[in-house]
């Protein structure tokens, strides 16, 4: 496993913890993590991604250690992946296809599995010159052209009317996505979404609240396919709590774009639990990634709760609302203690009461009555 970083020890780190995610995302997809290498560059390179110097010890690497897979990660152009293969001989594969590998053998639905088939097919696209460069000696020119350029060309119309189909279909999924939201605003009942960063914890918080019986599994990307279950609120109000994909650093385009069928609720949500995993010393910078995606789909304005998760991790008892515990943690995050912010153990129910009553009076201020139990 590799990376490449600017020079400094804050981006150096910067890069390790990402080193260290972009393994738990290979464990996730059953890989064998043998190294992990940092280079600190300017740039990526062009060319291989990483330097000259670096290539060669890659090389030796694969001698001495026989690792026969390099996993990079950032997205490399399809130009940066063909040059590393040919170089090491060995298969390249870079953190946005890690990803779709993972989301390929987690989607269950029908609906899951058709976004993962669209994103594969939008990154594969422009990567198919490389599969076909052992055809492309055959040279050009009249008597030349033959099975290399035609097989390549037959590969990129076919995949082309693959992305137009999935397209289509995930258009009807939008389609029919919009009629039930329309449905429930008639009805007029609330939504509530939780979103964060991968295994923060947001199915454990929804059975917690919902009672519920969603896959709970400390993997990333445990859950893909979209949740929804009904929740009591302390006031006899109904609302209903959507489970949704959990985000990641540098979440490919592709994934995104494919998935906004799905990311859509979220805009229609009222109410938005941002959850975060308190344990995490990666926790700041996860919140970061997500504020910023939740930007890109914007979202920046929709009302939220800020809900810090796993707080059984950090200290062995409960601690109290706006207790000395709570305000200490709240602290070390550089947090003041506010209404907007819970500290919950999901597993434990730790600190729960008080995240019903606070989607509650969030719930009211949003003028949605919901509907009575």
């Amino acid at each position: 496993m590799l990376a490449v970083c600017q020079k400094g020890n804050r981006e150096r780190q910067i890069a390790a913890n990402s080193l260290e995610e972009l393994a738990l995302l290979a464990d996730s997809a059953g890989a064998k993590i043998v190294d992990k290498v940092v280079q600190q560059l300017p740039a990526p390179s062009h060319d291989c991604y990483v330097g000259r110097g670096k290539l060669q010890e890659l090389l030796a690497l694969k001698d001495s250690k026989g690792f026969n897979v390099l996993i990079l990660d950032d997205e490399l152009t399809p130009n940066q992946q063909q040059n590393l293969e040919k170089e090491l001989d060995i298969k390249v594969i870079d953190r946005a296809a890690l990803i779709l590998d993972i989301f390929a053998k987690r989607a269950r639905t029908h609906e899951g599995r058709l976004q993962v088939e669209l994103a594969q097919h939008q990154y594969l696209l422009p990567r198919l010159a490389g599969q076909w460069s052992h055809l492309e000696r055959l040279g050009g020119g009249i008597g030349t052209r033959g099975p290399g350029e035609s097989q390549l060309e037959t590969d990129r119309r076919l995949i082309r009317r693959k992305i137009q189909r999935l397209e289509e279909q995930t258009e009807e999924i939008r389609r029919r996505r919009a009629l039930y939201r329309r449905q429930r605003e008639k009805s007029g009942i609330c939504v509530v979404a939780l979103v964060g960063y991968t295994n923060a914890g947001k199915s454990t918080l929804l059975n917690a609240l919902c009672r519920a019986d969603v896959l709970v599994d400390d993997h990333l990307f445990a859950t893909l396919d979209p949740t929804t279950r009904r929740l009591n609120l302390p006031d006899n109000r109904v609302v209903l709590m959507s489970d949704t994909v959990g985000f990641i650093r540098k979440l490919p385009p592709t994934i995104i774009n494919a998935f906004r069928a799905t990311l859509e609720e979220l805009s229609e949500a009222s109410l938005l639990l941002h959850v975060v995993d308190l344990s995490s010393t990666d926790a700041p910078e996860q919140c970061q990634t997500v504020e910023k995606i939740l930007g890109e789909l914007g979202l920046s304005e929709k009302p939220r709760i800020t809900v810090l998760n796993k707080i059984d991790r950090l200290m062995p008892d409960e601690p109290t609302p706006n207790g000395k515990n709570s305000e200490s943690v709240l602290a070390s995050l550089g947090l003041a203690p506010e209404e907007s912010t819970v500290v919950v153990s999901a597993l434990k129910g730790w600190g729960l009461p008080r995240l019903l009553e606070t989607i509650t009076k969030a719930v009211a201020c949003a003028n949605v009555l919901g509907t009575p139990d």
